[in-house]
């Protein structure tokens, strides 16, 4: 068997799960879900069915098919005029993938703070009972202008550059049956300390709390169906790669089915296990929704620790549970940089030249994200709601190709689960305009006031800023339409 495709099923189930599950269960997902309670999961839950995993579907058959990268896949299924689409799909994933990978970094460096701690004659809320601020000014120091978080960021990728020269098989797919694994026990044993404390139930009634005036709030719609993209990988190419490099026969909705489910609810435990540990920590309940309305980024950072040296051989859990953030940031992040290689083998880069291109590419753009916070945020607020534009895209593919007739031609041979192409169809369609509708809403809402500055100029810099998204993303698109042609000539193979 060629290390260069999966073994077998698990080996390709395992890789759908480990590039959904990852940082973004564990640290954004818990953000969210704390700062909207039960009305971002609703629709969280929606936009599973009616946005993500058609998408993915979608993605996972073409990759199937043909076996190429994104930017040739998009040649091969729409034509030639379209390789800047896919040239969009495929930076939108790697913007995330710069900024994604510092996440990882963040959990070295916490895994680093939990070996001191073990070894500390001082417990962390014994240094908390004197320093209240101490964890929140330890994340502003590991966050900002911390030239250690770079060197570890850049030793992050050289590890997952490492593992991905050993190929599909012998890198990626052994990879992923540790990681796995080991990340879904240790949300469980958090899980249960979580609730067990005194307050947790607390927790659970405000993450599960729906507020119907909530649902006229545009932002909790964008903030769901982004973190569903974001989570599930629906609209990063990322399925579209990883399938690339399976069997012909192989199942497109039931693989796709496992991915998707096992994100989702690896999401929900982790979510019930870091916010009811908010309401147990703080000094009333009151404090632990605004901490949580505060959607801070530091939320996982912060939390963790207090809530593992709360019990006995708590500082060996956070020991365990930094390493398993890493092990589960690093399963996703081997996806996303496997889609640049892919790219790059397309053209005829073969290591150690691609290798040192990855590198480079990471710490030219993602450097920035591990020094400035701000810049991580502006990254991650960007590219997250660019997924919304990404999908459309592959959407559009698929209606252009005739939705019904792809995915009875391309999803469901050898699928063991059943999907009724009709729906299917109009699903796909249907997302159209929500994508369109939802990108509008957001925009027109301004909701930092983010189109001009105080000055009256356009507010490129701004962190949430309407117009440095909208100027990244055009800048893209307009740099993969000039680029069009060369991109036909490097990635279209007939």
């Amino acid at each position: 068997m060629s290390t260069n495709k999966f073994s077998n099923r698990w080996g390709i189930i395992l890789a759908a799960l480990g590039m959904a599950i990852g940082a973004g269960n564990l640290w954004r997902f818990p953000r969210l879900a704390g700062q909207y309670g039960g009305s971002f999961i609703v629709l969280w839950i929606l936009f599973l069915f009616i946005w993500s995993i058609p998408i993915l579907l979608a993605e996972f058959a073409i990759g199937r098919k043909f076996k190429t990268s994104v930017i040739g896949a998009f040649i091969a299924l729409l034509g030639q005029r379209y390789a800047w689409m896919g040239f969009f799909v495929t930076v939108c994933s790697l913007g995330i993938a710069f900024y994604y990978s510092v996440v990882a970094a963040w959990a070295v460096t916490y895994f680093g703070y939990s070996v001191n701690n073990l070894v500390s004659d001082i417990s962390i809320n014994e240094i908390l009972n004197s320093d209240p601020e101490y964890l929140t000014q330890q994340w502003h120091h590991v966050t900002n202008g911390n030239l250690i978080t770079v060197a570890v960021y850049i030793l992050v990728v050289l590890v997952t550059t490492f593992i991905l020269k050993k190929g599909i098989k012998n890198g990626l797919e052994k990879a992923n049956k540790v990681i796995i694994p080991s990340l879904f026990i240790m949300i469980i044993i958090i899980l249960i300390t979580g609730v067990s404390l005194p307050n947790g139930v607390l927790g659970l009634n405000h993450m599960f709390h729906v507020d119907i005036s909530d649902f006229l709030n545009s932002r909790i719609w964008i903030e769901a169906v982004t973190q569903s993209a974001w989570s599930t990988g629906a609209g990063w190419g990322l399925m579209m790669t990883l399938s690339s490099y399976t069997q012909d026969n192989e199942d497109v909705t039931l693989n796709t089915m496992i991915g998707a489910f096992g994100n989702n609810t690896a999401s929900l435990l982790a979510g019930t296990a870091i916010i009811p540990a908010v309401f147990a920590l703080s000094a009333s309940e009151e404090a632990a929704i605004d901490f949580l309305a505060s959607g801070n980024l530091s939320l996982t950072f912060t939390i963790i620790p207090k809530l593992f040296d709360s019990f006995p051989y708590g500082n060996w859990l956070s020991v365990v549970f930094f390493m398993a953030l890493f092990s589960a940031a690093l399963s996703s992040l081997l996806a996303m940089v496997q889609l640049l290689r892919n790219n790059l083998d397309e053209i005829g880069l073969k290591p150690p030249k691609s290798d040192l291109i990855i590198l480079s590419a990471f710490i030219l753009f993602g450097f920035p994200s591990a020094y400035y916070l701000d810049f991580f945020s502006n990254q991650d607020w960007v590219w997250g709601v660019g997924l919304l534009l990404s999908g459309f895209f592959i959407l559009v593919a698929v209606v252009k190709t005739g939705a019904r007739k792809f995915f009875e031609k391309n999803v469901l041979p050898n699928s063991d689960l059943w999907i009724s192409p009709k729906l299917f169809k109009w699903i796909i369609i249907l997302n159209i305009p929500i994508a369109i509708g939802l990108i509008y809403w957001w925009l027109s809402r301004d909701y930092s006031k983010s189109w001009f500055n105080e000055n009256g100029h356009w507010d490129l810099f701004g962190v949430y800023s309407n117009a440095s998204t909208v100027t990244q993303w055009g800048l893209v698109i307009l740099i993969g339409i000039l680029l069009n042609n060369y991109l036909v000539r490097k990635f279209h193979h007939k």
